[in-house]
């Protein structure tokens, strides 16, 4: 199943159940922690970094180290201690402009976060950016198979009591634009953090303060451009 892809004003005249947002660089910027960390990781390993620091983001750190196979690393170990470094740097994290505005419109229980970051990770980084978590937030250690695998995602919206093609998946990396896509969920692509922007069919913003949000009396939740 591939996630619908309406004409924007389609988009924007669709009722949904709820909005499901990735944390980093969809919420939060922490480009400057995480290339911070990683290039040290891969330098470290005899890896070019300038070409891993553009396939890491949206993925869990167990996936990225698996996936880059060094000899001789143990994956969890390698996972804890990078995360431990992340932990220790929120040093220039910053909120995507006007995220928690947006946020603050939403009705409780009719948002989630799901990130590939670990719970303690995600709650740390939303902190620096002064966002307040949601009630639901799926993390690296809620899910057997991360980003771009849907299962987060689709727990979210398990939990939220909505179904998954109802919901609009907010993100900024391939790897979760393919999740939310593989549910058959609307997805929003955010491109304030990446110097190069994605090729995507979807509704491409820079910030939220191109969105407005409308909640109708059924508590319905729709998408509106802003011009102001």
């Amino acid at each position: 199943m591939h996630s619908k892809v309406p004409p924007q004003n389609q988009i924007f005249s669709q009722d949904y159940a709820a909005f499901l947002f990735d944390m980093d660089g969809t919420l939060l910027n922490s480009i400057a922690v995480v290339e911070r960390v990683w290039r040290e990781w891969a330098v470290d390993n005899g890896i070019e970094p300038n070409a891993f620091l553009q396939r890491i983001h949206g993925m869990r750190a167990s996936e990225v180290v698996r996936r880059e196979a060094v000899p001789g690393l143990d994956v969890a170990e390698q996972a804890a201690m990078l995360l431990q470094k992340e932990m220790d740097d929120v040093d220039g994290i910053l909120q995507i402009p006007e995220a928690a505005a947006f946020l603050e419109k939403l009705p409780a229980g009719k948002w989630a976060i799901v990130t590939s970051a670990a719970r303690a990770l995600a709650e740390r980084r939303l902190a620096a950016a002064g966002l307040t978590p949601p009630p639901v937030m799926i993390c690296a250690e809620d899910v057997v198979n991360g980003k771009p695998d849907p299962e987060g995602y689709k727990k979210a919206a398990e939990k939220l009591g909505v179904a998954p093609e109802n919901c609009v998946v907010f993100e900024d990396a391939p790897a979760g634009i393919q999740a939310g896509e593989s549910m058959g969920a609307t997805v929003v692509v955010i491109n304030a953090t990446h110097s190069h922007l994605i090729e995507t069919p979807h509704l491409s913003i820079g910030g939220y303060g191109e969105l407005d949000v409308v909640i109708s009396e059924s508590g319905a939740l729709r998408l509106a451009g802003n011009r102001g």
